[in-house]
């Protein structure tokens, strides 16, 4: 298809007719005709013997009149010399004649406006070809399926004549004429039953020159066929056939006679038929051209309105149409895209064999459907959802393409967005499990393959949970995102860091030589992970402790690599911290006591496992006890003893560390009440709340359940609470401790100098003691029992700061005399630790009430 300019004019082409639908297919090439001066008595008997009901009249070649059976009933049949006229002088002129190339429902529908039987056929240059009958159109049209939808009844249109048997001929052709009937039913009587008589009976009559009958009676055709009323019409055509004969009787269901059924009367009811089935094709076709019109005016409004791009190319692959989301999405306009060919929207991405395909695919379905990348008028590449679809001509060869696109930008980050959720850490851009994993296993499949090592870490961010707690997730995020960094830049190319969630690091090394190469790896990360973090003007130090599993040695599997990894670097946080270790076996005995410690936890209240031991606060003026500290034992039935420092920890990551809290709350203050009760001096007992408990429960609600359930005064109750429980969340923690001060409750801040406190939140908190922590006071001598400079100044620098805050200050873990004395000596308010006594039970704690504590050098 050639582009066409908008003015170029269209041309209608009309249709051929096909053949089947020409009166050809049914003219009788054999015509019957005579000369003008033939008489009407050798015109009769030619018509006789051929059975035709015409006979046409030709001069010089030239057909110039008819002479019908109709028309014989003009004759006087008792006139003997009528015979013998010439038949030019009673012949029907001028001639009706049509042209071969008549379609059969035309020469039907000019039958029934024109009146006549008999059509001449004749051929362009107007020469006789052949007749047409009105029973050559019902017996030769192919009209049963019409025929066979419709009952006799519905054809007959027109009384029926009927004439008495003892009637003149005369008289019976004169009641014809008038009546301009072709057939009459004949009457019976009681001797005779009743008979027809039609226009052909006279032309036979005529041909014989016999002597005319007395009555009509006589010459009457017997017997008299029938159809019923309700037969179809087919069957009455196909009975006339069979028969030979023109006319035929109906009957009602009483077989009384209604009517005739002639071919004429067939053909008049096949043309209503057509007309109504014109007319209704008419109307059908004018409906359907409002609709065409109507639906493309529809089409063109809903193309152009489209969002989508769309596009037209003919079969010379030029543009011949482009909606406005096509100028939309590419840039170029109408006029500097039709005419141009596709290619000039190629981006450069795709070669040669992808555009073959792509036609390969058109040929074989005539459609395409895919994602391809374009370039707009400016420059700029894009991916599109392309569809084409090929449009053929009614030859089926191809005429145009449509082609339909939509911009998918965005939906081509869209899915770059969900594969980053789906396989990125959103706040570190690492991957994630999934991708590890997926990592992993391909990692393994290559190291079986080649037979080499391969090896994977597990690190854990030491205590980053008090940089949460105490500075806030904020603060917490940005320590991850440089973690992150430092961690790759220790890595090789194709080695892998990924983050599984919260503090936990994985790397994976595809490929070593050596399980050295992992070890040394190892403490790069370290030595990296340990340097200072500047974050908000904050100085923050992290370590980091690592767990190493090598392929095969340590696992074959991704589940078990994983899971050894995991042990091993639990391994490394037991013994220390910042460091790493590689798996060995023997860590799995570790793993699963740690497995056995969880659930035996979980049930430790209900079954009273856990008991208080109680360590004295020593006042240092008067070397007297001032207060208890309450501490937790878990005694397992079967594990014995075990270490606060092994299950307090376990027990926050379990989430039941606030029903141990609560457990120990209310121990404690009931274990004071008795001593009260038991008349011993009044002393304060102190209970450690862990930042989780503060956070998940209702610290002054838990208080007042305890004091109440157990009767202890208020006042001689003291919590401790490290420093990360002051810097979560500050506003809301100065809520709770001023209300928990308005209850008489004293509060105290435990391990102070080992986390993050600002003595701007200090100011605003209602606390009444800061607790040197234990490391401090064992840093005050040397090994050489010599003060050091740093670890005094620290000490030093902690009383000074809680007295200058109107604070207590009391000091944890003093062991020496030597210590007691230097603490002393600094104005430290308590103490307590190993050198006062051990942590001791509620009943042995007694012997220590009302005493000097303290040896007297201190006092």
């Amino acid at each position: 298809m050639t582009n066409k300019s908008r003015g170029t004019a269209i041309t209608k082409v009309e249709r051929p007719v096909p053949p089947d639908q020409l009166i050809e297919r049914i003219v009788q090439k054999s015509l019957l005709s005579c000369s003008p001066g033939t008489s009407i008595l050798d015109a009769a008997r030619s018509m006789a013997e051929g059975r035709c009901s015409s006979i046409v009249v030709i001069d010089n070649g030239r057909p110039v009149g008819i002479w019908t059976e109709h028309d014989a009933l003009a004759v006087d049949l008792t006139d003997p010399t009528a015979f013998a006229q010439p038949i030019a002088t009673v012949m029907s002129h001028p001639i009706k004649t049509i042209a071969a190339g008549t379609t059969v429902g035309d020469a039907g529908m000019r039958f029934k406006l024109e009146g006549v039987r008999h059509f001449v056929v004749v051929d362009e240059a107007g020469e006789a070809t052949g007749i047409v009958s009105q029973s050559d159109v019902i017996l030769r049209h192919g009209v049963e399926h019409f025929l066979v939808l419709r009952n006799v009844r519905s054809a007959i249109n027109r009384p029926m004549v009927t004439i008495a048997a003892d009637a003149s001929l005369k008289d019976a052709v004169a009641q014809l004429h008038s009546a301009r009937a072709d057939a009459a039913v004949v009457l019976g009587d009681d001797a005779t039953d009743p008979g027809i008589i039609t226009e052909r009976d006279i032309i036979r009559l005529i041909a014989s020159h016999k002597a005319i009958p007395a009555t009509v009676g006589q010459i009457a055709s017997r017997p008299l066929v029938t159809v019923r009323e309700d037969d179809s019409l087919l069957g009455a055509r196909n009975l006339l056939e069979e028969k030979g004969i023109r006319h035929i009787a109906v009957t009602d269901k009483a077989d009384v006679l209604i009517g005739l059924l002639s071919f004429s009367d067939i053909l008049a009811t096949l043309q209503y038929e057509y007309v109504h089935r014109l007319d209704e094709a008419l109307r059908e076709r004018d409906a359907a051209l409002l609709r065409s019109r109507k639906d493309l005016s529809l089409a063109r409004k809903v193309i152009e309105a489209s969002l989508d791009g769309i596009m037209i190319i003919d079969a010379n692959n030029r543009i011949e149409f482009a909606n406005p989301a096509f100028t939309h999405m590419t840039g170029y306009t109408p006029e500097e895209i039709i005419g141009q060919n596709p290619s000039i929207l190629k981006s450069g991405r795709h070669d040669d064999a992808f555009y073959q395909h792509m036609y390969e695919i058109l040929a074989k379905q005539d459609y395409w459907q895919g994602e391809i990348w374009n370039r707009r008028k400016n420059g700029e590449i894009f991916p599109e959802w392309l569809t084409i679809n090929v449009i053929r001509d009614e030859d089926g060869d191809v005429s145009q393409y449509a082609a339909i696109f939509s911009d998918i930008t965005e939906r081509k980050k869209t899915e770059e967005r969900i594969k980053n959720l789906a396989y990125f850490d959103v706040l570190t851009a690492l991957p994630n499990r999934r991708l590890f994993t997926d990592r992993l296993q391909i990692a393994i499949a290559n190291a079986h393959r080649h037979g080499h090592l391969m090896a994977i870490m597990f690190l854990d961010l030491d205590l980053f949970k008090r940089i949460n707690d105490s500075l806030g997730h904020g603060i917490g995020d940005q320590v991850l995102i440089e973690t992150a960094a430092r961690l790759g830049h220790c890595l090789r190319e194709g080695d892998t860091v990924a983050r599984l969630g919260g503090d936990e690091f994985t790397i994976l090394l595809p490929e070593i030589e050596h399980v050295e190469d992992a070890a040394k790896l190892a403490e790069r990360l370290i030595a990296h992970v340990k340097q200072p973090f500047l974050i908000d003007e904050h100085e923050l130090y992290v370590t980091t402790s690592i767990g190493i599993a090598v392929y095969p040695d340590d696992g074959e599997s991704v589940e078990t690599l994983i899971k050894n990894a995991d042990t091993a670097m639990y391994r490394a946080k037991d013994l220390g911290r910042n460091s790493y270790q590689l798996y060995t076996p023997a860590m799995n005995a570790r793993s699963f006591e740690r497995l056995t410690m969880e659930a035996s936890l979980r049930h430790a209240v209900t079954r009273g496992e856990f008991r208080l031991a109680y360590q004295v606060k020593v006042d240092m003026t008067t070397g007297r006890m001032s207060g208890v500290e309450a501490l937790v034992r878990w005694h397992h039935p079967e594990m014995g003893l075990v270490s606060p420092a092994d299950f307090i920890p376990l027990a926050e990551d379990m989430g039941v560390i606030s029903d141990i809290g609560e457990w120990v709350l209310r121990e404690a203050c009931k274990q004071c009440k008795h001593w009260h009760d038991l008349g011993l001096p009044p002393v304060r007992i102190a209970v450690n709340v862990s930042a989780i408990q503060f956070r998940e429960t209702k610290v002054p609600e838990v208080v007042a359940r305890a004091l109440r359930d157990t009767g202890l005064s208020p006042h001689f109750l003291e919590l401790e609470l490290t420093e990360s429980v002051l810097m979560q969340r500050v506003d809301e923690v100065v809520v709770v401790l001023k209300e928990l001060r308005a209850m008489g409750i004293r509060i105290s801040i435990d391990d102070f100098g080992t986390g993050y406190s600002s003595l701007s939140y200090l100011k605003r908190m209602p606390i009444d003691a800061l607790k040197v922590d234990r490391s401090f006071v064992n840093d005050i001598f040397g090994d050489d029992d010599q003060a050091t400079d740093e670890g005094a100044e620290i000490v030093s620098t902690i009383i000074n700061l809680a007295h200058n805050l109107k604070l207590k200050a009391i000091a944890e873990g003093v062991e020496t005399a030597a210590q007691a004395a230097f603490l002393h000596s600094k104005g430290c308010d308590e103490v307590q630790g190993f050198l006062i006594s051990r942590p001791v039970s509620g009943e042995d704690l007694i012997s220590l009430f009302d005493r000097n504590l303290l040896p007297e050098a201190q006092t």
